[in-house]
């Protein structure tokens, strides 16, 4: 499951990021490791950006980030 497919108000875990890169050195950095849990906090009427809380804050990413993020919902992680 990506991380785009999470409703607002639902919580996943990270299991991968798979960009390559920067792109992928970026996510890291941030705090996006496997193992992880995610918040989506809120959704743009567009649905572009999405804002998610890790780590104690607030990051806001566009859908082609978050489609290369793969998650598990809270549920099925436990």
């Amino acid at each position: 499951m990506r991380l785009s497919d999470i409703k607002t108000g639902e919580s996943c875990v990270i299991v991968k990021i798979l960009g390559h890169g920067s792109f992928r050195k970026r996510m890291m950095e941030m705090g996006f490791v496997r193992g992880k849990k995610i918040l989506v906090e809120q959704n743009a009427p567009l649905r572009d950006p999405i804002k998610y809380r890790i780590l104690d804050y607030e990051i806001s990413l566009r859908r082609a980030e978050e489609n290369l993020i793969q998650v598990l919902r809270d549920q099925q992680a436990a």
